[in-house]
């Protein structure tokens, strides 16, 4: 069996798996993470949604031998005690029902709002379209990801 070190979450980790491993396993099975969900297991859903290297990437499709030395963040890595805006924002909003896309949506969400720090709603429904939620939150993900990018305007400020 392949050993492959990884960069998740600013920590160096081993694992001895098949190199065509989904890293979306790797991350559940292997390293204990089990917020980086499997919705449908080929890409379409966006709920095993991850950074590598801040660009989000379906992990279900991504096999593990590819990652290399990229920076992986998965949902644990964005905030480990719940602060970030995006975070606090899905919690006032009321975004999560039954909550299983919402580490997909939120980790797409963020890497958006790298790049686009202060959206329209026609922007933020068009970067969360392969985001699905099967609750139909998406008017309080979007109010979320708007109140989130104000959030982090003002944090920027200081």
């Amino acid at each position: 069996m392949p050993r492959y070190t990884l960069n998740v979450n600013g920590q160096s980790r081993t694992v001895d798996v098949a190199a065509d491993t989904p890293l979306l396993w790797v991350l559940r099975d292997h390293l204990d993470l089990p917020g980086t969900k499997y919705g449908c297991g080929i890409g379409q859903c966006g709920a095993c949604t991850v950074h590598l290297n801040g660009v989000p990437l379906r992990s279900c499709q991504l096999p593990v031998s590819t990652v290399g030395g990229m920076a992986i963040t998965t949902i644990e890595g964005l905030s480990s005690d719940g602060a970030h805006p995006l975070q606090q924002a899905w919690c006032e909003h009321d975004v999560p029902q039954c909550g299983y896309c919402q580490a997909g949506q939120i980790m797409t969400a963020a890497a958006f709002l790298k790049g686009n720090p202060a959206p329209t709603d026609d922007e933020i429904d068009g970067a969360l379209a392969g985001n699905l939620c099967r609750c139909g939150t998406y008017v309080r993900i979007r109010a979320a990801v708007k109140d989130a990018a104000i959030a982090m305007a003002k944090e920027g400020a200081k």
